[in-house]
This record gives structure tokens, C-alpha cells and sequence, in this order.
């Protein structure tokens, strides 16, 4: 088993960077006013918390960049996907989420069991001693680095090869998409600690999978291999691990043939398609419809409008 493979609970969190939770699980600064909270981090300060970004045109790639470690992560690198998601820039449509190495990543960095924790980010023995709200606050903040990437305006792909367990698991259930080698293997390894996945990975498994085979999943701790991924929808292909980069490049490529106003509208739709009756959907697709039809033909002095969640 790989070095760090003890899931990906969110107990512990950094210190606060004074930003106050917003909708959708963002972090909006109070009165709107930029903080260093919404600055792109630079490729050194990434670096040292183990992460790349890359950006070609219309595709950013977000690389987990710790594969001595497995790219085990820590408190910091979900603060860093946070920031990424925050200053993500404009002309952004696909995001590709990948882990450098053997593995996709090993799950929560070891050290967060022990007494010391990471440097400067604390432990979970420093989180047990937390006041009710602030304990919720930090999960929250450490969950946005997950949240954004079901955006309606992007398109998020996870390529993972070898092991995603725990919060490796749950970073690519947070993914629109998944891509995996034929030697991926996942596990939802925080139950066995006594944990529970708190890195939004619970409702993408139930979604994909249904209740009964998300319980039998997690509370085995077994694994999934990408075979069974396959079978069971937690992947959308599986290719040879040497073909993993240019399936990946195909599929980005082809995710950018579509109308990028039609591409969210429709991602809108999909998603809150499973909360809806479908009285209800039909409602939304006529009012996403509408808006289409007058941005397409010249309606928009008509006063189209971008239609609510419904």
C-alpha cells in the first residue's frame, strides 16, 4: 500500500484567512473588497504546496506535484485548489485535474495523524480542540477547493492512474468526468479510521453509484479497481496507462467543439435535473431555451434574462 493512504477528512484545518463563506460554496471577501485570498498564487508559492497550474488557451491543467508522496495532500493543498478555483481565469472552459507519478494520490498526508501535524498547518489532535463553529468553518473553507470544480461554466476532467484513495477518491468524484489508466484503483479508506469523507465525495458516489453500493464501497474500505469503475459508472473510460495523456487531450478538444453559453446552460440543466420534478425541468429548459433562442437570433434587446436555478 502506498505511503499515505489514510483518506482525506477535513477535521483540521489551516488558520483562518479572514474570508467569510459566500454561495455555492465560495469565499467572498466582506464588502466585496479583494483579499490575498482571491490572488492567483504564483508557480513557486504552488510549488511548495505541491501543486502545478498550467493554462493553454481555453485548457488549465491542475497537476498534484508530491509524487515522492504519493501526492498525498494537506490542509494546504486544498487551500491552494481553492485559490486556483478563485482566480481562475476567464477564458478557462476545461480543467484537467491530474497527479504527477505512479498515483493520482494516496489520500490525506500522514503526518496530520501525528501529534505535530504539518508545520504551520496544524493536525487533527489541534482540530479535536475547536469550537463548534469554527471546526465548521474550516471544513468549509478546505470543501471550496473541491465545490468549484462543478462549476456550470467549466467542464472538470480527472485523470487518474494508480491509486485515488480518500481524499484522492473524493477529488475526483468532484470532477465532471473521469478518465482512468487501466492500473487506477479506488478506495474510500476514512470509515476505516474511524472518519468520514467530508471532502464532497459523499453525494457524487451516492449519485453514481446509488446508497446501497456507496455504502458497501465505503464501509469495506475495498477497493475499486478501474474495471469495476467502469462497469459501475465511476469512470467514463478506461484506456492503457500509456494512452491516458492523449485520451485526455481528445476529450478536452472535443468538450471544446460546443458553445460555451450552451455547454453551462445545459451543464445547469443536468445538474439540478435530479432534484426536479420533471413538470419542474421542463420549466428550466424552457427558460435556458429562451435564453438561447434570443442570444442565437437577436432577442437579447427583448430583454432576456440568465435563468434563475429552479
Amino acid at each position: 500500500m502506498p505511503e499515505a493512504t489514510l483518506g482525506g477528512s477535513a477535521a483540521a484545518i489551516w488558520a483562518s484567512e479572514g474570508a467569510e463563506p459566500g454561495t455555492d460554496g465560495a469565499l467572498t471577501r466582506a464588502g466585496g473588497v479583494r483579499g490575498e485570498a482571491d490572488i492567483a498564487l504564483g508557480s513557486e508559492e504552488l510549488a511548495k504546496i505541491g501543486l502545478r497550474f498550467e493554462v493553454d488557451g481555453k485548457i488549465a491543467t491542475i497537476t498534484l506535484d508530491r509524487p515522492e508522496k504519493r501526492n498525498a495532500q494537506t490542509f494546504a493543498t486544498w487551500s491552494g485548489l481553492a485559490r486556483i478555483g478563485r482566480t481562475l481565469p476567464e477564458q478557462v472552459r476545461v480543467v484537467v485535474v491530474r497527479g504527477e507519478g505512479p498515483s493520482f494520490s494516496a489520500g490525506i498526508d500522514l503526518r496530520m495523524f501525528t501529534p505535530e501535524g504539518v508545520p504551520g498547518q496544524g493536525s487533527f489532535a489541534s482540530a479535536a480542540v475547536l469550537d463548534g463553529d469554527t471546526f465548521g468553518e474550516r471544513i468549509t473553507e478546505a470543501q471550496e477547493g473541491f465545490l468549484w470544480l462543478r462549476r456550470p461554466d467549466i467542464v472538470s476532467i480527472a485523470v487518474v492512474q494508480g491509486h485515488a484513495i480518500g481524499a484522492g477518491f473524493q477529488l475526483a468524484l468532484s470532477c465532471d468526468l473521469r478518465i482512468l489508466a487501466d492500473d487506477a484503483k479506488f478506495c474510500m479508506k476514512e470509515p476505516a479510521l474511524g472518519l468520514v469523507p467530508d471532502l464532497t465525495g459523499t453525494k457524487p458516489l451516492v449519485d453514481l453509484v446509488g446508497v446501497a453500493r456507496a455504502v458497501e464501497i465505503c464501509l469495506t474500505a475495498r477497493v475499486v479497481d478501474a474495471g469495476e469503475a467502469l462497469r459501475i459508472g465511476l469512470a467514463e473510460q478506461v484506456v492503457p496507462r500509456e494512452e491516458l495523456e492523449a485520451a485526455t487531450r481528445r476529450l478536452a478538444s472535443a468538450l471544446l467543439t460546443t458553445d460555451r453559453d450552451a455547454a453551462a446552460a445545459t451543464k445547469r440543466l443536468l445538474q439540478g435535473a435530479v432534484g426536479r420534478t420533471l413538470a419542474e425541468q421542463c420549466a428550466a429548459e424552457r427558460a435556458e431555451q429562451a435564453v438561447r433562442i434570443r442570444a442565437l437570433f437577436g432577442g437579447n434587446a427583448a430583454g432576456a434574462q440568465e435563468p434563475s436555478q429552479v
